[in-house]
C-alpha cells in the first residue's frame, strides 16, 4: 500500500497524521467547549434532573461527575490495549475502533430532547469521551514513527492549528444552522443543536479516513503469539519498569499530571462557568469561545518557535504562569460587574494564547523524552492514563466545591495550586538531548 512507502519525517505522513486533529477536534469544540454544554445547560437549567435514581439539583455537577466516570474508564483501560497494540502491531485498528464508536455516540445525542431524556444525553456523553480519549493515545502514539526528533514540535503544533481550523469551521456552521433554524427549514434552534451533534459525529469519522488509509499498520512489524491479552498485560509492566529508570521522563509526567488537573478542566467547565456563574447570554459564550481558538492558532505557532529556540521546558514555564493568571482573573470575576462579558472575552484571549501552546508542547516534549522503543503506544499510555486521572481529580474537585460552596469561582481558583506545583516540579528536571 501506498502508506507503507512513506517513511518516518516524510511530509505527507506528517501531514497526514496530523489531520486526524482536524478530523476529531470536532468534538473538542462543539461538543465538550461550546454548543452541547450550553445546550445541556439549556435544557436542564433551573430543574431537578433525574439520573440513576438520584434527584440533581445541580445538574452541572452531574454533568462533571459523568465526565470524571469516562476519563477513569479510559485511564484503566487504555493501557491495558496499549500493550496489546504494541505486542501486536494494531494501533491502526484500536484508533479505527475508537473513532467510530465515539462518532456515533455524538451522533446519538440528537436523541437528548429535554430533560426527561437527560440520561441519554449523559450516557451518550460518557461514550463519545471514551471513544475521543481512547483515539487520542494511538494517535498521540503514532508521532515517534511519523515524525524526527526535530520535527516534532512543529508536527505536533501543526495537528493542533489543523484541529482549530477544521473545528471552527464546523462550528461556524452550527451557529449559523442554531441561529437561523427557519431559513434551512428546520423547527427550532434546539433541534438545529441536536442536528450539529450529527454533524460532530459525521465530520470527525469521515475525515478521519484521510489519516487512517496513511498510516502505517504495524510499523514494528510484530507477529503475535497466542494469549497475547496477557503478552499486552506484561508489556505494560516492563515499561512501567522502564519509565522509573528515566528520572526526567518520570518527572515530566507528574509534571503534566499536576498541570492537566487545571487545563483539562477548565477546558470542560469554561462553558458552565459562563452560562452559569456569570449568566452570559449563549451569543456571549459563542463568541468567546470562537475567540479563544483563533487565538489559539496563533499560541500554538508562537509557543512552537519559542521552545526551538529556548527549549521546551522553558516555553512551558511560560504557558503555566499565564494559565495562573487565567485562574486569578475568573475569581475576581462576578455577574454584577458592569460589562462582565467584556472581561470575559480578554480572558478567553488571554486562554486561548495558551490553550493550543501546551496542548502542543506536552505532546510533543512527552515524545522527545521516550527511549529508543517500538513500544510507543504503551509509553503513551501512561501518558494518557496521566491525564485522565488529572482530570477525574480536576472535575471531583471542581464539581465539589459548586455543590458546597453554590460558587464556581472557588473552584476555578483552586486549579492555580495545581498549576502552581507543577511549574515547581518542571524546575526540578535536568535537560536532555532533544529537551531543554
Amino acid at each position: 500500500m501506498k502508506s507503507n512507502t512513506l517513511k518516518i519525517g516524510d511530509k505527507k505522513l506528517i501531514n497526514s497524521w496530523a489531520f486526524y486533529d482536524w478530523a476529531n477536534s470536532v468534538y473538542s469544540l462543539v461538543i465538550s467547549t461550546a454548543i452541547f454544554p450550553i445546550y445541556f445547560s439549556g435544557v436542564t437549567g433551573g430543574k431537578i434532573v433525574r439520573f440513576l435514581g438520584i434527584d440533581w439539583e445541580h445538574p452541572e455537577s452531574l454533568y462533571s461527575y459523568a465526565m470524571s466516570f469516562s476519563f477513569l474508564i479510559v485511564a484503566f483501560m487504555s493501557p491495558i490495549l496499549s500493550g496489546i497494540a504494541d505486542y501486536t502491531g494494531s494501533k491502526k485498528k484500536f484508533l479505527s475502533f475508537f473513532c467510530t464508536f465515539g462518532s456515533l455516540a455524538v451522533m446519538s445525542l440528537y436523541f437528548f430532547k429535554d430533560s426527561d431524556t437527560t440520561w441519554i444525553g449523559i450516557w451518550a456523553s460518557i461514550f463519545a469521551s471514551i471513544g475521543f480519549w481512547s483515539s487520542i493515545v494511538f494517535y498521540n502514539a503514532y508521532l515517534p514513527e511519523v515524525a524526527l526528533p526535530e520535527q516534532q514540535d512543529s508536527a505536533s503544533a501543526k495537528g493542533f492549528i489543523y484541529g482549530y481550523i477544521g473545528s471552527v469551521i464546523l462550528l461556524l456552521i452550527s451557529l449559523v444552522l442554531i441561529m437561523k433554524p427557519t431559513l434551512f427549514g428546520l423547527e427550532s434552534s434546539g433541534y438545529a443543536s441536536r442536528l450539529s451533534f450529527v454533524l460532530v459525529g459525521l465530520w470527525w469519522v469521515g475525515f478521519a479516513q484521510f489519516t487512517l488509509r496513511k498510516l502505517p499498520k504495524n510499523a514494528s512489524h510484530a507477529k503475535p503469539e497466542e494469549n497475547y491479552f496477557w503478552k499486552g498485560y506484561q508489556e505494560l509492566k516492563n515499561v512501567f519498569k522502564e519509565i522509573k529508570q528515566y528520572p526526567t521522563l518520570k518527572g515530566f509526567l507528574v509534571a503534566f499530571f499536576l498541570l492537566s488537573v487545571g487545563v483539562q478542566t477548565i477546558i470542560i467547565m469554561a462553558a458552565f462557568f459562563g452560562t452559569t456563574e456569570l449568566e452570559l447570554e449563549s451569543t456571549d459564550m459563542i463568541v468567546t469561545i470562537l475567540l479563544i481558538q483563533i487565538v489559539a492558532i496563533v499560541g500554538a505557532k508562537f509557543f512552537s518557535k519559542l521552545s526551538e529556540k529556548y527549549g521546551n521546558f522553558k516555553a512551558l514555564k511560560i504557558t503555566i504562569l499565564i494559565w495562573m493568571l487565567v485562574c486569578f482573573g475568573a475569581f475576581s470575576l462576578h455577574k454584577g460587574i458592569p460589562n462582565v462579558g467584556y472581561y470575559f472575552y480578554s480572558l478567553g484571549g488571554l486562554l486561548g494564547f495558551v490553550l493550543g501552546a501546551v496542548q502542543s508542547l506536552t505532546r510533543s516534549t512527552y515524545s522527545k523524552l521516550l527511549p529508543e522503543t517500538e513500544d510507543h503506544a504503551t509509553y503513551f499510555s501512561f501518558y494518557d492514563v496521566t491525564e485522565k486521572i488529572a482530570i477525574v481529580m480536576g472535575t471531583l474537585v471542581y464539581g465539589f466545591l459548586n455543590a458546597v460552596t453554590d460558587s464556581m469561582q472557588w473552584s476555578v481558583l483552586s486549579l492555580a495550586i495545581f498549576f502552581l506545583a507543577s511549574l515547581l516540579v518542571l524546575n526540578t528536571l535536568k535537560r536532555t538531548k532533544y529537551v531543554s
